[in-house]
Order: C-alpha cells, then structure tokens, then sequence
C-alpha cells in the first residue's frame, strides 16, 4: 500500500492547513452565546459583507444553517418547495419536518438539476384550510457538483416572490459555483458569489468541504432573519461558546482557499478525463469538483471489489454502482494520476 492516501471520498475529509492551524492558535475568544466573541462576530460581518447581506450567523454544521433558515422562514403547518436531490430534504433526517412541523414539498429534477418553473408554481398551495402553507423555495448550488445556471437561478428567485415566496440557497459549495461560474464567464469568484447570493433572502455557506475548515457553516440573511435563526440555534444545540477557534478557521480559508478551488476543478477534469475510455465505466464530465462514474455491463459486478481494490492501493473511494470521487486541497494532481493508475490496473488496462 502506498504511504499517502488519494482521499477521494469527499471534501469534508480536508485537514487544516498550517496557516490555518496559525491562525486559529491565534484567535482571540470571547462567548459567542452573549456575542461577544471577537472572531465569529468578524467572521459573521466579514461573509454578510462579501455577500450582501445584513448578517450572519456561525453554526456548527451546514445541516443546523439549513434548519435554522428553513424555520426561520417558515412556521408550523408551513411548507418549502425544494429539490428531491437536495441536501436539505434527502440528507438532513427531516429535521425541518421533525422539529418545526415544516412540510417538504419535493420536486424532482431536470437534467441540469434545476427544477422546472411550472412545476414550482404548480407546487405552491391555494389559500385554503386543507393544504400547508407555501412559504419558501430552496435551491442548492453547486447540486452533488454541477453547476446551477445563473439565468435559471434568476428566473426562478423572481418567480418566487412573485408567487409570495420567500427564497434560500444551500451554498455549501457556494464558493465552488462561484469559481466555475468566474471561469467561464471572466469575472471574479467574489463578484459571483455575490452575484448569486444576492438573488436569495437567505444564504447558507459551508467551511468544511472545498475550502477546508475543520468544521463550521455561516448562514446570511436579514438582520430579522438571523435574529430569528439565533433562537433556532440556541434550541438546536449551536450555542459554541468560545467558538472563535473555529471561526478562525473559516476566516483563513475565506481569505486564502476561495480562488486555490480552481485547481480542485483542474484536478477533477483532470480525473475524468484519465478514467474515460475504460469499459465498463461511464464517466460524467465534472463542472467543478465532483466526478461521477457509472459501472455498466459486466463492471457493474465487480463495483465492490474495486472499490476494495482502490482502498488497497491507498485511494479511498465511496459508492457502489456509481463512484463519486472528489478533489480538494489534499488531492494533487499526481494523487489523481495515482487514482487513474489504480482504477486502469483493476480492469487490466
């Protein structure tokens, strides 16, 4: 087995950098449940800042950020429109459901992974005693990687207050959007992120995947909103205390892991592109970081047994029939070509 491991099973596995662990070594602390810890308040000021909002609140995960906005929106006997792939309805245990009795009203995806305007305006429920109240429209970009595109977001963000819906964004790879979306269109990932973020009234973003925190998630809104959401929080377990270690962290990688996603989109590409070609393997062209892989035909049998063969080689991979394998910034280039190398050895090519 190799002495380094190719981690590809997801962003979250990141370690904090050495600047990182600097700069949260020296954070200085206060309580953030009275609010006076200093670096969550500037970590909060900083990212409402940079896009556009009144506020902010830190959180412990990106699951606690979606649940304080969701109810934070929305009452009992309410209900959000919201994607069936999206984490905040398929992987988050039903939270907004289970602790505020918000209704999710789920709608499938198209291609793109946008959800089909009529069928949003079909969703929302007349005034009437029989049905839950439509209230909020989720979206989330990116969507298991793939970039939301801009006009979609637009049209469909006026479409919901047209409809009287209040609009949130699951930005846990925001910054990643961001990035691809200044790539092929010759901005900046700070202008694009807040050029998304700003079709929203509310915006969770995550520090924990591509950009390397440790832990921790920051949801943006109205100061209302937030004052809401802080009550939320509290009742949920969020309260961190001298959470200014952790903020730390989020503040470095806002500062210097944001535009470095770049080279994670490089090395997915890259990935996809070693990996084409091989039977049995149908391989998703990636939009940022994310690279999906189908096993077909006689491969989708030994789906397990190279999963096992990649984890003996030191390149950890998740998935059965479809392989999803994610770079970030403990994956090099000559990590993938390491992968590519395992998975072309497996099928004797």
């Amino acid at each position: 087995m190799a002495t380094t491991v190719v981690d590809l099973r997801s962003d979250t596995v990141t370690r904090p950098s050495a600047g990182m662990r600097a700069a949260m070594a020296a954070a200085p602390l206060g309580d953030d449940v009275f609010g006076d810890d200093p670096s969550v308040n500037a970590l909060q000021e900083q990212l409402a800042g940079r896009l556009g909002f009144e506020a902010a609140l830190f959180v412990p995960t990106g699951t606690q950020s979606n649940l304080c906005a969701v109810l934070a929106h929305c009452q009992r006997g309410d209900e959000y429109i919201v994607g069936q792939m999206q984490h905040c309805y398929r992987w988050e245990g039903g939270g907004a459901a289970v602790f505020g009795s918000v209704q999710p009203q789920p709608i499938a995806h198209q291609p793109d992974g946008t959800l089909a305007l009529a069928e949003i305006e079909a969703a929302v429920k007349p005034d009437d005693p029989h049905f839950a109240r439509s209230r909020l429209l989720a979206l989330e970009n990116t969507l298991g990687g793939q970039l939301i595109p801009m006009a979609y977001i637009e049209q469909a963000t006026a479409l919901a207050r047209r409809l009287g819906l209040s609009t949130h964004l699951d930005g846990a790879r925001l910054f990643n959007a961001a990035v691809a979306q200044a790539a092929a269109g010759g901005g900046t990932a700070a202008a694009e992120a807040r050029r998304i973020a700003q079709c929203f009234d509310s915006v969770s973003v995550c520090f924990s995947k591509g950009l390397g925190a440790p832990v921790g998630s920051v949801l943006c809104g109205s100061r209302e909103l937030i004052g809401r959401a802080r009550r939320i929080r509290k009742m949920a377990g969020g309260g961190m205390r001298q959470s200014g270690i952790l903020a730390a962290a989020a503040a470095y990688a806002l500062e210097h892991h944001v535009d470095r996603l770049a080279e994670d989109h490089a090395n997915a590409k890259r990935l996809a592109e070693g990996l084409v070609g091989i039977p049995g393997l149908q391989v998703a062209p990636p939009h940022t970081n994310m690279v999906f892989v189908d096993l077909v035909g006689p491969a989708r049998e030994r789906s397990a047994a190279l999963v096992q063969h990649l984890a003996d080689r030191g390149v950890l991979a998740t998935g059965l029939y479809r392989l999803r394998l994610v770079t970030h910034l403990d994956v090099t280039a000559e990590g993938v070509d390491r992968a590519i190398a395992a998975v072309r050895q497996f099928f004797g090519r």
